[in-house]
């Protein structure tokens, strides 16, 4: 689930804790005092925090995560107004104090731990200090809002609504926050920023290079977002609530937004001027095409469906039009599964709901009763519900806000593969399909990873981890087995018959009647026209139930949809789902450019894509000499330093090592002649970081004395000493003029810095950008274009950095629960390895940000290298593992220094692999 697996920074409210279709307007410093306590008590355990002002409601966010977020809805207060604290009280001595009188308070992640809200019935007064501002400022908004939830629906839409409006008005476009003096001004207006369900308005603003979103908020953990009209790839054109409105744009660094206008008119209008502009060109998308190279067996069948899927106007970003993926097995009761066997999978021609004879005489009953307009299934095959019945365990809080802060009833809950599959057979109403989580790694949201209280089922049995069928040894037994069957002969010669239903034909009208396949009418666009529906209640009440039926796919096909020719091997399919070349969980990208999943071609592209100078023997060595990794021999170990060795580098030529430590020294030493060539005293505190330039006569060093030294192997003499941080220097990487130093002062920063052939003096780094972030930087690396930076912080968190346009934060993800020592980009720059001291190892996809791959090591990993395939890493017990990625298994465990390794470093070919350790000691290794 890629909304799930992207949270974009660690604050506990996010618009998900409001109602759904509500505002959040402002926030404001506040102190809260707790209720049921004498004021002088009450005053000695006060809370700061900030008290969120929303359409419907007020919530106090406290600092202190051990306390639990307060949400009062206006619908549950009775008088909110300016309280005058007694005489001598030191309540209000701060400020003016807010008092609000409600009968209900709702308590959310106390301990910052999600579970289902508490609803307090409670005749209380709760008071608030305002810390900056006073009650004139506060009260009149919030009396407004309090005034309209007293009123009848219709007048209390339209005018919470009037309020908006009013409110929004006032807001203009920040132009500090463009990029360039020079851009010029195409087109602004407002629009609905979409994300999984959260609608949150903002200003869009389009200049003639680039694409701006500034929410009305600040909710989003960045004040606007923003892309280079260069970098966008596609552009679709979306539905959202049936209506034309939407539009949804990818760009090739891995960024998308998808925004949602008030009309079409207007949305057909910025698509024309955004097309328009001369930086933007877009792939070329052709439906024929793609079918055809299906067809021909070039396209798997999970990458075409995920293309019907983004074609038909399904997006991970709306939960209404979620990407479906069908039932393929009908067999989950055998001990082995047997791909041959056309019983082993279900009846592709007919829907779910036509799967049971007589379940399906039932419906036809009911339907020749039924006054039109008619309809066989009341329920959908996809709603925002059967989503997130599949994702509870990775996504709680998305269910917890589509169901009023409660889960729903343990024995209606996701718990068996194969009940699940029983009940979409034989239940009364259950017709769903599946979604692609179910054919692609991880198999996470299968697992309640969370430990989260879902209750216990009438057997008394306590819902935990989803039960599977016997044929799967494991989670990611069972997605392999899944995506296997997906792309089996049986399958590729029926699937046809599915896209027929969903997309195709027999979707909508006579057709569809023939084939059993006809659902509640609000389900097929242009059933209603909201945009005529002047009353807003009943506006409201079409919006809510479209929502709720759930949105049938826009129809592709009016004609049966061809057959493939050509199936592929499964060999090659394992392969490629091992290696997540075509399984992506976004649509960022179409199929045209999806790898090859056949071995040999995967492994010339990346032959072919390893480019680019090796800085830290980490990120861009070529793959001649990985294949032979798990036969590493140490032939030498050398001790160098007195303290622990922090990092090291090997020269291009693979003759000389350089190494730094925390006993401030860096040390030259040449393989070749087995000596100390030199040891150098840099710096009064120790050195954590090294990396060589081009030449292999100079190296940039960092030190935890906040300094970034440039030192000559060729004059013995520091060169320059750039005062780079105002803490220690954690980390440091250098690509094409580019400098990247990260920090335990909680940045990053850019630097120009190149060392010119001849040159005896270099100029000092140029400061290009600082990236802020809200914890220490613990390590910092650049892919090979020096486009892109990855930085991993001290709260297990990576984030992605777009250096072209000065420092954008592409996406912040918790990944780890725990320090992250190591983040690596692939040679192709495609994937991030990860390695964090939870003992967990990653892989990510840079496009998507999806997570492809995640291992528990058992082992404090230290430092890594790879070439997107192989990895070694280092332990903390003194170990170096060599990883098979493809597989997703370990080749070999190398024993090696008497502590942990930390830092580890390969030559260009690969044949030559250096580790420095904890023991103070450097390891040379030979395969």
């Amino acid at each position: 689930m890629a909304f799930a697996r992207r949270q974009t920074h660690h604050e506990r409210f996010s618009l998900l804790l409001l109602d759904p279709g509500e505002i959040y307007f402002e926030d404001f410093s506040v102190f809260y005092y707790p209720v049921g306590l004498d004021l002088e008590e009450a005053y000695e355990r006060r809370q700061r925090g900030h008290l969120k002002v929303c359409s419907k409601s007020i919530l106090f966010d406290p600092q202190d995560t051990s306390y639990p977020l307060l949400r009062f809805s206006f619908r549950d207060c009775t008088e909110i107004y300016q309280w005058t604290p007694p005489l001598m009280s030191k309540v209000g001595q701060e400020g003016d104090v807010l008092s609000v009188s409600a009968k209900q308070v709702i308590e959310m992640k106390e301990g910052n731990v999600i579970h289902p809200y508490t609803f307090k019935k409670i005749q209380a007064e709760f008071r608030f200090t305002l810390n900056y501002v006073t009650s004139s400022d506060v009260l009149p908004p919030i009396t407004q809002l309090l005034r309209a939830s007293t009123l009848d629906t219709a007048d209390r839409t339209m005018m919470v609504k009037s309020i908006v409006r009013s409110r929004q008005a006032r807001v203009t476009f920040n132009t500090g926050w463009l990029d360039s003096l020079y851009e010029k001004i195409v087109l602004e207006t407002t629009g609905d920023r979409i994300t999984p369900l959260v609608c949150n308005p903002g200003r869009i603003m389009l200049t003639n290079s680039r694409l701006y979103f500034q929410p009305f908020n600040n909710a989003d953990p960045v004040p606007v977002h923003k892309v280079k009209l260069s970098d966008i790839s596609r552009v679709i054109m979306r539905r959202y609530l049936l209506q034309h409105v939407g539009l949804e744009m990818y760009s090739s660094d891995g960024f998308h937004i998808y925004l949602v206008f008030s009309t079409e008119v207007e949305r057909n209008g910025f698509y024309k001027e955004l097309v328009a502009q001369p930086d933007v060109s877009l792939e070329d998308t052709v439906q024929e095409n793609l079918t055809l190279k299906w067809q021909n067996g070039i396209i798997s069948n999970y990458d075409y469906l995920m293309y019907l899927n983004s074609m038909a106007d399904r997006s991970f970003n709306d939960l209404t039009q979620y990407p479906v993926f069908p039932w393929v097995i009908a067999d989950y009761n055998s001990p082995t599964l047997d791909l041959t066997s056309p019983a082993t999978f279900r009846d592709f021609s007919k829907p779910i709901g036509a799967m049971t004879q007589s379940r399906l005489e039932q419906f036809q009953a009911r339907y020749r009763e039924m006054p039109e307009p008619k309809f066989l299934y009341g329920s959908h095959y996809s709603t925002p519900g059967y989503v997130l019945f599949y994702l509870a365990r990775i996504a709680p809080e998305y269910m917890l806000c589509l169901q009023n802060g409660r889960f729903d009833q343990a024995d209606r809950l996701f718990n068996d593969i194969g009940e699940t599959w029983k009940n979409c057979l034989y239940g009364n109403a259950d017709v769903k399909e599946l979604i692609p989580e179910f054919f692609s790694l991880p198999s996470d949201f299968l697992f309640n990873t969370q430990n989260l209280d879902f209750g216990c089922r009438q057997d008394r049995l306590k819902v935990d981890d989803v039960l599977l069928p016997p044929w799967a040894k494991d989670g990611d037994d069972f997605i392999v087995k899944m995506r296997e069957a997906l792309e089996c002969d049986y399958v590729s010669k029926h699937i046809h018959e599915w896209i027929d239903l969903i997309f195709g034909y027999q979707q909508r009208g006579e057709e569809a009647v023939k084939a059993d396949n006809l659902f509640y009418y609000l389900t097929y666009e242009g059933a209603v026209d909201l945009a005529s529906v002047k009353d807003s209640s009943e506006r409201e009440s079409l919006e809510v139930q479209i929502t709720e039926f759930g949105q049938t796919p826009k129809q592709l096909f009016t004609s049966p949809h061809p057959a493939r020719k050509t199936v592929s091997a499964p060999e090659d399919i394992k392969h490629a789902l091992r290696l997540s070349a075509d399984m992506a969980l976004d649509l960022n990208h179409s199929p045209t450019l999806a790898r090859s999943i056949s071995t040999k071609t995967a492994a010339a592209a990346t032959s072919e894509e390893l480019t680019g100078d090796d800085v830290d023997g980490g990120s861009r060595q070529a793959v001649s000499g990985w294949d032979r990794a798990a036969q590493l021999k140490c032939v030498k170990m050398e001790k160098l330093h007195r303290d622990v060795i922090t990092s090291i580098a090997l020269s291009s030529d693979a003759r000389s090592v350089f190494s730094v430590s925390q006993d401030c020294t860096l040390k030259v030493y040449s393989i070749e002649d087995q000596q100390q060539l030199r040891s150098i005293n840099l710096s009064a505190m120790a050195l954590s970081s090294v990396a060589i330039m081009p030449d292999d006569k100079t190296v940039v060093v960092g030190s935890w004395d906040n300094n970034v030294y440039v030192y000559s192997v060729e004059y013995g003499h520091t060169l320059c000493t750039a005062i780079a941080h105002d803490d220690a220097v954690s980390s440091l990487c250098w690509s094409n003029g580019k400098l990247i130093t990260s920090s335990w002062d909680s940045t990053v920063k850019v630097w120009r810095f190149s060392v010119s052939a001849g040159s005896r003096r270099p100029s000092p780094p140029e400061l290009m950008a600082e990236l802020d972030h809200e914890t220490q930087v613990c390590c910092v690396d650049v892919n090979g274009g020096t486009t892109l930076a990855v930085s991993g912080l001290a709260d297990g968190s990576l984030n992605l950095w777009d250096l072209e346009s000065g420092g954008n934060m592409l996406h912040q993800l918790p990944l780890h629960v725990d320090q992250v020592n190591c983040v690596k980009f692939s040679p192709d720059g495609l994937r991030i390895l990860s390695c964090g001291a939870d003992n967990f190892m990653r892989v990510l996809d840079v496009n998507t940000a999806t997570e492809l791959y995640a291992k528990d090591t058992k082992e404090n990993l230290k430092c890594a290298a790879w070439n997107g395939d192989i990895i070694l890493s280092g332990s903390e017990s003194g170990s170096v593992f060599v990883w098979d990625l493809v597989q997703g298994s370990p080749l070999a465990v190398l024993q090696s220094h008497k502590g942990p390794v930390t830092s580890i470093a390969v030559s260009s070919d690969g044949n030559t692999v250096i580790t420095g350790g904890d023991d103070r000691h450097i390891g040379i290794w030979r395969s």
